[in-house]
């Protein structure tokens, strides 16, 4: 079996596979609030012994032993990474580590010997037969050393450490094809930040960070309405992106303009990054937006995306094609697309 362990600020997430003749098959699912759930959520509060508590209780409640877990796949992601494509010379796997240690320090920005190399092979060049597409990823020693520390003080043995915008594609391509035309664009929509996939079949794989999350929905809603957390939080679940709004009175109504919203911003990041990636590829036919994560699922959401990018947007389900996943009651399976991706590279790395 594999198990993916998505360790993100807010909740921590994981699944188990086990592979099969024809793909994957899901043994079990499991989610655990990091914080007290019962009390407002603060970014600056998330410390290694709420982690440590969180994880400890997910895996008990999945009634799995930590030093029973062969098969650990984790990630790091957010501002912690920096990942960029580039093609070389296919080569042996020695030959090939030695080059993208050269090739990173040209491509990333890093800080001297702290940087912690790594890659994966993504497929041929479609432009070139004798060359190879990689994923270079790179972070500091610090933020993969504390990485591992929280780890071992759960009594999990430190497996494979992925990257979240490489575990998403991995949960998503592992189950359709790359159009022959045009980019399809992965967002994984999280607590404090979103990570941003855009891959084609002839263009290169790109991923961004974009600093704004259900957090940042939440505060909008309490702002707007002046509600306490708890109950902006609730309100966002049940009305959606229209309780972010600010509602105007009716004195105002006949001059008011409606405000720029954190919903907005958000698009118009989206919209920015789309365009940077036309520019710079001349891919500019963007064929849907996937969305994933937990805060995926406001209400709304996914047609404000389509009705300002004029971008056909639709829902991620991970386990859409994972054997025996119709057979289990999961909730907001969105949330597991990280998740379900760490299981899915746990399978790629043994074979």
């Amino acid at each position: 079996m594999f198990l993916g362990l998505d360790i993100g600020r807010q909740y921590v997430k994981a699944v188990v596979l086990e592979k099969i003749k024809d793909g994957h098959k899901i043994l079990g699912t499991g989610i655990r609030s990091v914080p007290d759930p019962n009390k407002a959520y603060d970014p600056e509060t998330a410390n290694k012994t709420l982690w440590s508590m969180a994880i400890k209780e997910l895996l008990r409640e999945m009634k799995l032993k930590p030093n029973r877990v062969r098969n650990l796949v984790t990630a790091i992601g957010g501002s912690n990474i920096s990942i960029k494509q580039i093609s070389t010379l296919d080569m042996p796997d020695d030959e090939l580590y030695s080059a993208m240690t050269f090739e990173a320090r040209k491509h990333i920005a890093m800080d001297g010997s702290d940087a912690i190399i790594d890659y994966q092979i993504l497929g041929s060049n479609p432009k070139e037969v004798d060359k190879i597409d990689i994923a270079l990823v790179a972070c500091t020693k610090k933020v993969l050393t504390g990485h591992m520390d929280l780890l071992k003080e759960v009594g999990l043995r430190p497996g494979w450490v992925d990257a979240d915008p490489i575990a998403l594609s991995n949960a998503f391509f592992s189950s359709r094809e790359l159009p022959d035309e045009g980019a399809v664009v992965l967002l994984d929509v999280g607590s404090e930040s979103s990570a941003l996939v855009v891959r084609g079949k002839n263009d290169p794989f790109f991923t961004r960070d974009i600093p704004i999350g259900s957090y940042h929905f939440v505060r909008a809603v309490s702002d707007a309405l002046s509600l306490d957390y708890m109950a902006a939080q609730d309100e966002l679940y049940k009305t959606g992106v229209r309780s972010v709004k600010k509602p105007v009175s009716d004195e105002e109504a006949g001059i008011a303009v409606d405000e720029r919203t954190v919903i907005d911003n958000f698009v118009e990041d989206v919209r920015r990054t789309l365009r940077y990636y036309a520019k710079t590829t001349s891919q500019s036919f963007f064929l849907k937006i996937f969305l994933s994560g937990g805060a995926s699922t406001t209400p709304g959401l996914a047609r404000y995306f389509q009705e300002k990018l004029n971008i056909e947007t639709t829902l991620f389900n991970p386990f859409e094609k994972i054997n025996g996943a119709d057979k289990m009651t999961i909730l907001n399976p969105q949330q597991y697309a990280i998740a379900t991706g760490l299981a899915i590279r746990g399978g790629l790395t043994i074979e």
